[in-house]
Formats: C-alpha cells, structure tokens, sequence
C-alpha cells in the first residue's frame, strides 16, 4: 500500500516506511564527487590563528564564507563543520526561493540570493536554480486581499507579480483544482534552488579564493577578552580569531551557550516533513511553485518527481529535552503520519491526481524556528564580533545569499548596506532563549509562516510572562491585551457579559486580535478611550518603555551622552530632552527622552522593543576607565501616563507640590510625593502630543497611585485607554517611533526633527559629519502626514502601513504608520516621499517639492487622494486657554 490515495484514507494503520538515508547520503557522495575539492578527508591541521571562524558548514556558513572571499578575505577566514558540509538541514530542504517576504529587508536579501544564484548558473557553477516562478493560492477574499496589498507593494521592491483567476491558475499549473478558489497571485521571477548544490559550489569558490575547510571538527568553547571574541577551543584543538560566526542552525542555540556569556539565539525544534513521490511521467520540469496557503501546504517539481509540504496549525516540538542530537543520522526522526495526516489531506485535495501516484518516502526532518519566525542576524549584544546568521525557517537558500553577503559587510565595514533592525538579533530578551518557553511557543510558529496576517497579529503561546502591579486591575477593568517583548500591554479595553468564567467566577484573559482588513470591531471602544485623552482624562500603562538609568561621579556621564547623543544634554537638572542616538550614517540607533535627574544622573526612555539594543548601543560606547555606570530599571518602575485637558487639576489632588506651570512647566522632571507615596518620578509630557504626565512609579507603591488617580478622577471622567488609542493620537500628532517610522537608515533632518541635532555642541556627536553633509547637499526624502481623502472607514480597505504612495501620477514612497484619525474622521498615514528620476535615482527633496504634489495612497489596489502635511496640526482641544497657549508655546519654542 504506497499509494497517497490509500495512504490517506488508511492514515491510522500505516506501517512504517523506512527512510532510505543511505540512498540519500550516496547520492550526496556521488555530487560531492563530481565538485571534488570541497572539504577533505585528510585535512591540514588547524591553524592557530585566523581572522574569521565561521562555524557551521551549511548553506548560510558557506556564503558568509563566500562572500568574505568575494571581498578579500578568503585566506582570513575557516570554516569548521562537526560533521560534513552540507549535512545539517541543507541536504534535505525543499530548496523554495521566492522573494516576497514580511520585510523590505528580507526582500532585498533574497533578491541578493536570486542574483548570486543566477550570476554562478551563468559561469557554470551549479547551484539548482531554476526560474519557474510561483503561484501562490487564495480561497477567501481576505486572502487575496493580502495578494491585492502585494500587488501594490511590488512597485517598491521591484517585483514582478500578477493577480490571477482561478482559471488562470489553472492555466498556469494545470496540476491543480480550483473549484473552491477566488483567485491567486502569479511571481514569474521567483524559483527553486538546491540548497546542498548551492552550499558545495560557494565553498568550493571560497576554498579557490583561500578558505580553509575543516570537516569533523566540533566547537566545544568560544572565548572572549574584555567583552570580544578572543578564539575557539575545537574537538582537533585551539585557534585564536577576531571574529566568529555562528552559522550552525538547527544547532545555533546550542552553540550560543558555549560562551560566556551566553549568546541568545532563541531557536526550538519542530518535526517538519518532506513528501517525495516516485517519478511521475509527463511532469513538465518548469511546474511553478504551488502554494496552497489557506491549505498550509506547498508543492514543486523536483527532477520529475513532486516534493511537497507544508506548516501544519499546530507544530509538534522536537527534542523537548533540550538534548540536540549531534548527528545527522540521530536528527531524522519516525514519520508520524497521523499528524502528517491534516497536510496529505490538503495536499490531496489541491491535487487530486497525486492520490494515484506512489510515494517514495515521507521524511522527518525537524527544523527550528524562532519565537516570531523571523531570520536571526547580526552581531550579538552580547559579545562584540561574534555574529549570528541562523533561523532561517526551512528556506536557508533563500536567505543565504543575501544574509551572506550583509554578514560578511558587517565583519569588514561594521555595519550593512541595508537596515535589517526586524531580523537583528538584539531583538530579543533573555527570556525568549527560555528553552520551555521556545518549546510552548514553537508549537504555533510555523503555522504564522503561511497564515493570514491580519494586522497586529498576537501570538497566544508564551503570554503573561512580564505584568506590571497593575495588570491585575487592568484585567478587571476590561483590558484586551497585546504582547511587545513579553510584556502584556492593553491593546484596549472593553467589558461585557463574556468577561466572567462562570465557572471560577475569574475574569477571562483576552488577547487583542483585529481579524479584519476593514474597520475593525475594536473601533468604537479605541474610540472612546481617544474621547478620554482629548477631552477629559485618559489612563495608560507605560511599564512596557525601556527604562535606564545613567550616572557617574563627575562629568564623565554628561561627556559620554553628548558624544552620544545628537542633541545636547548638557541641559539644567529637572529638564527632559528628546534626542537620537546616531549611527555614523546619521541613522537612529534609539531615539529616547532623558530626564536630567541631578547633575551626574540621567534616566533615559526609549521604546520597548529597543530594551536589548539600546543597552548594547551604550555598552560598546562606554568609557574603559568604568567612569560610567548604568543600569536597565524598567523592570523597577510601573509608569502609569494620565493624558488630557483635566490632569493637572487631578494630579493637584493628590500631591502638595506645585504643579504650576511656572513650578513645573512641560517638558520638565519632577520628583513627587502622589498619594501616601514617596519617590515617584514625574515627567511632564505623555509622548502623545496631549496634555498630562507620565508617572514612573517605584513598584511597591503601583498599585496604591493607581488606585488614587481613578478615585480621585472619578469626577473629571477618567477613562483607560490602551495602546490603540495612544497610538492614533500619536499619529494624528505626526510623531515618528523608532522601529516603525524611524531605522538606522533615517535621519533626523529626513524626518523634521533638525532643532533637536544640536552641531555646536563643544564635543562631537556619532553621525555629525554625515549629518552635516546632509545638510549641505539636502536630503532625498522627507516624513509626511496624509490625510485620505473619499475614503470610507465603514466599506473600505483600511491602511495598515506598507502602501505605496504616489505624487503626481508617479511612485514616490511608502507608508510607514497609519490609523484612524478620530478627529480628522479620517485614514491617517505617515511615511517618506522621494523624488525619483525616470532611471529612480534619488533628487533633492525640498519643502516646495513636497508640498507642491498631488498624493494618492494605494490602499490594496485602490488608489485614494490625500493630503499631504509636513507639520504636526494644531487639533481643536479642550485644555484651558492659559494652558493650551503655555503648552504650544513650549512646544514651537523647543521646535525652533
């Protein structure tokens, strides 16, 4: 009985079938053969020194090693595999290759990949590249919705891509059947690879150019001095380095704990099949690529026969011992073909003729994936000079060239043609290498590879890990909560009958979902919490912010943060400071306030999800005489923000210090007694653009402030609003946030915050020459504010960032964040606009230029008119005449 059709229907009595890995490996031995050089079976002995190390021998180590090579430094560079190149998780691999990818990053990686593959095809090297495109299948309109919002995006990362009927894609792979379809979307470009072809031909390139390659030798210890990669203890002995790599991906965790410290590269193990049937006459070599997406499965051609497979809904974890096999042979696992069983049916039912073809093999092959399926790459924060290029989700040959090739940047340059700050490793905190937690999350992972993305999506595994003292009450008060580096953060807030368990008589945990590309069902609630911000008092949970502190005995601290920061922080104590922290392009590696809390200490809060990277920014900056301490508080501190025209009356309640503008005007810091409580510390501003304060709340006193402010401003209409509602107030203010409207490729003066670079300051700033450049030979794009015009919020497809804008008829940017904006009634979306030459070469962007456009925004194939801002409205308000006039005076005088 080999039949997939039996097997199907007989899926709970199947015997066994065995898999021929010994036919597998000879016909590895025979291509490894036929590109004799690579590796050897008498290698030289280890050298003592060599510039780079790069361990692991697949795909991914093979073209950081190539492209090293490329760039000169082939004989600096060794590669140490503990088995035999390409015998990790590169030989079995499905070899897919397409470039759409979540990113604009990882669209330009593996357009990098296609060129690499192409360009080595065309000198005779083989690499398996095939161009036989890929068709990509929708069975609900919001499916192809998404294909739609693809489409759109294909202008700006050059892709070529084609909507298509159901009969269409039947043309195009007649192979399938389409009754239950509604269309699909056609990428000629894209191809397959064969990923161990591909990591042979790159290593054999790169041993031409001088690499060295040593089989059979196991890393056991990476050492360090003073914080840097220092060298490698082996199985075959000791080589002293500068810089290593960790390619060894299924193997990657374990290979970051053989430092110290340890490097966190969260990866866990989930079985993953590959269904191979015998030779099928007839079967054209070009068949595209197949994916069933809403099926969770996908098929090509391969050498006559069909390789098919797919990301089941829920993962099974392998190896949830945490023991990783060293082996290849211990790796492959027993198929299981009662949960293999929800792919076959799916693979069956888009195919149906496969049910009289015979299988070869079911293979078993585990793959590990990160806890939000995205790449993991970049130097770790961890240990300077030891960088990562792991997690590649079962497309390593997608990746490879590209990530190869921005690794191999990195190490020479120090830093990458392309911002890659969504894949970088420092994304991360020690809890999500939390091996438990990795095996809970890893179950729903690989299902988000092919589901419906709709906007702010949540994982459901791996929650309520960090809470503040208040969540509890947050919960209570309805609170839907989303998750931003595991902590629980309301996304809004809303009560109903649902909300009690009646059977423990516990409120039940909600987490925030949207489920929708159109209105959402959370738009009234977010509403009413706007209502509360603008127009009485809004309550918020701020614990989720990077909190550190900064200090020093003398001036050492004040020295330190003006060479680090753009803006001068040599500002009077109990003042706040808005500033960047430039790269050497200019670009934003954090953008924070600081509080200046006496003359020698700082407490400086930056955005959530930079938590590891600003603390890895400021380690690699600080003085090596110690003179500056600090350290990560925001674990010490809950920060409740009160927002809206009635704070300050509220906040006079509940403390006996002045909170007069004259005592405590905006933009400054204050140290209050709230309540019966002592030592909290009091910012004037909300990050909002409303009026209110930001309270940083040492933990013990959390929940009784909390308690005080909704007492106390029961009168004034208080209200909780979530992280929806401050985030549309924000984007109708026109505030950029780092890691959505602001990169480390963005500029201050490319996003209209030049008043806070501050070029005369006695010391120099990271950035200030590229900067000044800038500012003489002006900048190729500007931060704008759209404004949609005839769009209707209650039929149409709304904006969720990524669209396409265009000026005058033409292509000229993209969205970065939108929203709805309930004042202006209206999509609100930010972004940058260029001006782009007939051949796209980037021009001067000036005001004139900007304002002088006529902008329409693509909203999923759908072009909208806008209008176009390049300053923060003045929205109607209900502060005080005397306070809103202090207020916006404050803020056009720290504007100029």
């Amino acid at each position: 009985m080999n039949n997939l059709k039996e097997m199907w229907r007989s899926a709970n009595h199947l015997e066994r079938l065995s898999f021929p890995l010994g036919l597998v490996k000879s016909a590895r031995e025979i291509l490894r053969c036929q590109l004799r050089g690579v590796g050897s079976s008498s290698d030289p002995g280890l050298p003592e020194e060599s510039q780079v190390v790069i361990c692991g021998g697949g795909v991914m180590g093979a073209a950081v090693a190539y492209h090293l090579a490329v760039m000169g430094w082939g004989s600096r560079t060794i590669i140490l595999e503990s088995g035999r190149t390409g015998e990790g998780t590169t030989w079995h691999a499905s070899g897919l290759v397409g470039a759409f990818k979540p990113s604009l990053a990882q669209v330009k990686l593996t357009q990098d990949s296609i060129a690499l593959y192409k360009d080595l095809e065309e000198k005779g090297l083989p690499t398996g590249w095939k161009q036989c495109g890929s068709l990509s299948l929708a069975r609900t309109r919001d499916r192809m919705t998404v294909f739609r919002r693809m489409k759109a995006q294909s202008v700006s990362r050059d892709i070529e891509c084609h909507l298509v009927t159901p009969e269409e894609a039947q043309e195009l792979c007649p192979l399938i059947q389409v009754d239950d379809l509604v269309g699909g979307i056609w990428i000629p470009g894209d191809g397959v690879a064969d990923p161990y072809q591909t990591c042979l031909t790159l290593i054999k390139e790169a041993q031409r150019q001088g690499v060295q390659v040593f089989e059979n030798c196991r890393i056991t210890r990476v050492d360090t001095t003073d914080g840097r990669v220092d060298g490698v203890q082996t199985s075959k002995g000791t080589v002293k380095c500068q810089h290593f790599v960790n390619c060894a991906g299924f193997w990657a965790r374990n290979v970051g704990k053989l430092s110290h410290p340890h490097v966190k590269v969260p990866l866990h193990p989930v079985e993953h099949y590959y269904l191979h049937t015998k030779p099928i006459p007839g079967l054209e070599s070009m068949t595209p690529v197949v994916r069933d997406l809403d099926g969770y499965v996908y098929f090509r051609e391969n050498n006559g026969r069909i390789l098919a497979g797919g990301f089941e809904p829920l993962a099974k974890p392998a190896f949830e011992d945490g023991r990783i096999p060293e082996t290849i042979a211990e790796r492959v696992l027993p198929e299981d073909w009662d949960h293999f069983h929800v792919l076959l049916e799916q693979i069956l039912h888009r195919v149906p003729a496969l049910g009289d073809i015979e299988l070869e093999r079911l293979c078993n092959c585990p793959e590990a994936f990160s806890p939000d399926c995205k790449w993991i790459v970049g130097e770790a924060p961890e240990i300077r000079n030891y960088y990562v290029a792991a997690g590649m989700k079962t497309i390593g040959v997608s990746a490879a060239g590209g990530v190869g090739r921005a690794t191999a940047e990195l190490i020479i340059n120090g830093s990458t043609s392309l911002d890659m700050y969504e894949i970088d490793v420092s994304r991360f905190l020690g809890l999500h290498n939390n091996r438990k937690f990795l095996r809970d999350r890893v179950r729903e992972v690989p299902s988000t590879h092919y589901a419906l993305q709709y906007p702010h999506m949540e994982f459901k595994t791996g929650r309520n890990l960090r809470m503040s003292p208040i969540y509890s009450k947050l919960k209570e008060a309805g609170a839907v909560f989303g998750q931003v580096m595991g902590y629980e953060r309301p996304s809004w807030f809303q009560l109903d009958e649902n909300d009690v368990d009646p059977l423990d008589g516990l409120q039940t945990y909600k987490i925030a979902s949207t489920n929708t590309f159109g209105k959402p069902s959370w738009f009234g609630p977010v509403g009413r919490e706007y209502a509360a911000c603008r127009e009485t008092i809004g309550l918020s949970d701020y614990s989720s912010f990077t909190k550190i502190d900064l200090w020093s005995k003398g001036e050492e601290v004040v020295n330190f943060l003006q060479y680090l920061c753009s803006n001068d922080v040599d500002v009077p104590v109990g003042s706040i400071i808005h500033t960047g922290m430039q790269n050497h392009r200019g670009g934003y590696e954090n953008d924070c306030s600081l509080a200046r809390i006496s003359h020698n200490h700082y407490m400086m809060i930056a955005p959530t999800i930079q938590q590891t990277r600003c603390k890895h920014w400021i380690r690699r900056h600080l003085p090596g005489d110690g003179s500056v301490a600090f350290s990560d508080v925001t674990s010490a501190y809950t920060a409740i923000c009160i927002m809206g025209p009635a704070t300050r009356s509220l906040l006079t309640e509940l403390t006996d210090d002045d909170l007069s503008p004259k005592s405590f005007p905006f933009f400054t810091f204050k140290e209050l007694d709230v309540g019966l409580a002592n030592g909290v510390r009091t910012m004037n501003l909300t990050h909002t653009g409303e009026l209110g304060y930001v309270l940083y709340i040492p933990n013990e006193f959390a929940l009784h402030i909390y308690t005080r402010l909704l007492e106390a401003g029961a009168k004034y209409g208080i209200n909780h609003a979530g992280y929806y509602a401050t985030r549309g107030l924000r984007v109708e203010k026109f505030y950029a946030f780092w890691g959505q409207d602001l990169d480390t490729f963005t500029t201050p003066l490319e996003c209209g915050r030049s008043w806070r670079v501050k070029f005369d300051k006695d010391i120099d700033f990271i950035g200030r020459d590229a900067l000044l450049r800038q500012r003489e030979q002006g900048v190729t794009r500007k931060y704008v504010q759209l404004l949609l015009n005839d769009h209707d919020p209650e039929f149409d497809t709304w904006c969720w960032g990524g669209e396409p804008i265009y000026r005058n008829g033409k292509y000229c940017g993209m969205t970065t964040t939108t929203g709805y904006g309930y004042t202006f009634r209206t999509q609100v979306c930010l972004g940058f606009v260029q001006n782009l030459d007939d051949i796209g070469r980037t021009q001067e962007v000036t005001n004139e230029y900007v304002l002088s456009g006529d902008y329409e925004v693509d909203v999923a194939g759908i072009k909208f008119h806008a209008k176009c801002n390049l300053h923060s409205p003045n929205l109607p308000t209900k502060f005080p005449d005397t306070e809103r006039d202090s207020y916006h005076a404050t803020r056009d005088n720290l504007n100029a």
